[in-house]
């Protein structure tokens, strides 16, 4: 099983969360992608552009964090964090 948390924070304090799971036998990349849509259909936000460094943190932690600038609309908060928590 492949699940993501999602959370969307503003002045260090969690707004809102989601666990969005994942059991087709699919890549990770696709799981991944598939994870953030559903979460930005939840949360209506735009999708995010990954950035190099969201890259980089996601290859290297299983996390992220996307701030204002990876948004081409103004968001009201000051990130969307995404995490893998359990990869089968």
């Amino acid at each position: 099983m492949f699940r993501l948390w999602a959370k969307i924070f503003r002045d260090n304090r969690m707004l809102q969360d989601t666990v969005i799971c994942d059991a087709s036998e699919d890549t990770r990349t696709h799981k991944v992608f598939r994870a953030l849509d559903e979460v930005c259909s939840q949360f209506d936000l735009g999708k995010p552009i990954w950035l190099d460094a969201n890259i980089s943190d996601f290859k290297r932690h299983r996390k992220t964090r996307f701030l204002q600038d990876s948004f081409v609309e103004q968001v009201d908060f000051d990130y969307l964090e995404i995490q893998i928590i359990e990869e089968d």
